[in-house]
């Protein structure tokens, strides 16, 4: 599963804001909004989205 799918997905379920979510993982509010754009996301970039998400799934 896409990396973006996975942060739709975890949105979706947490209803956590968008904007929230990248400035908790990059420190980029436009994160999502990018993403849905079709921004394309460096190998390093998306380790540490994964991380983030694993870290927040580890908390509940």
């Amino acid at each position: 599963m896409s990396v973006h799918r996975k942060i739709e997905k975890f949105l979706r379920r947490t209803n956590m804001p968008a904007t929230k979510f990248g400035r908790l993982a990059l420190r980029d509010p436009r994160l999502v909004h990018d993403l849905r754009n079709g921004r394309e996301l460096r190998p390093p970039t998306e380790a540490r989205i994964e991380a983030f998400l694993a870290a927040l799934e580890a908390q509940q």
